[in-house]
């Protein structure tokens, strides 16, 4: 195992390593592993050791004039502090074990051992030696999904929607925790063509259920503009296996392609 060069101004050739016993999850899952820190040419004293899982996300905004803006940031979503001070002799090894929660609101980034196109995920891990501080590359991670987000989004590609994309925005819906979300876009299936240029899809997930948001860009007509319809639906992971997922997702495109609606 190769370990990564700490900054060089912490001095003495220490070197670090953040071993993930296996580098996938799913939400509400955990991370296993160590950090492995192996000590340079003279003692040193590690302050602290953290681990954070980050996100890569879209941030929009205006400038004080007016204009719109957008840029991509990473983003911390959960922190694990590992450990008390301890000495580091020169040469020495030391792996401190961790566990590392996984909220239930992660954003997936892999469906059916596909990677979605737009998703950055990763574990980072920050050292404190001598009062120095020194924020680790991010490690990536694969996040797949739960069950029953796994059966919707095979529900969409049996009725002919086609993956388009996924992207994470900062801010919060009702009822979420995590300071952004994830949109899974897809184009529209045949039938739906004709009616809606886009579909979106946001999971706000939990331990015994999930709640669906689905957005649907809605084409113009000739005498109207195209607008937005949104709906939000729960649904219980206890029988949802036994759901006909395309029959209940076909009734509520068809609910959003008549009517414009707003979360419920």
């Amino acid at each position: 195992m190769m370990f990564k060069k700490l900054s060089a101004m912490f001095g003495g050739g220490a070197s670090v390593d953040t071993v993930l016993a296996t580098p996938q999850t799913q939400p509400g899952g955990v991370l296993r592993g160590e950090v492995r820190i192996g000590g340079g040419n003279v003692e040193m004293v590690v302050d602290r050791v953290e681990l954070e899982l980050v996100a890569r996300v879209e941030v929009e905004g205006q400038t004080l004039g007016g204009e719109d803006y957008e840029h991509n940031t990473n983003l911390a979503f959960q922190r694990l502090h590992l450990g008390h001070r301890f000495s580091l002799q020169p040469g020495a090894f030391h792996a401190v074990p961790f566990e590392l929660a996984v909220p239930w609101e992660t954003p997936i980034t892999s469906v059916n051992g596909y990677p979605l196109h737009g998703m950055q995920l990763g574990v980072r891990t920050e050292l404190e030696l001598a009062g120095a501080l020194d924020k680790g590359d991010m490690d990536p991670i694969q996040v797949n999904p739960l069950p029953a987000q796994a059966r919707l989004l095979d529900a969409f590609n049996r009725l002919g929607f086609q993956f388009k994309g996924a992207d994470l925005e900062r801010g919060t819906l009702y009822g979420s925790r995590l300071p952004f979300y994830q949109e899974i876009e897809f184009y529209p299936a045949h039938q739906y063509a004709g009616a809606v240029n886009e579909l979106e899809v946001t999971f706000i997930s939990g331990p015994q259920s999930m709640d669906v948001l689905l957005e649907l860009d809605k084409r113009g007509g000739f005498l109207s503009s195209g607008s937005d319809a949104y709906n939000r639906f729960t649904v219980q992971y206890a029988g949802a296996e036994d759901l006909n997922w395309e029959q209940w997702l076909h009734e509520h495109l068809q609910i959003l392609t008549q009517r414009r609606g707003l979360f419920q």
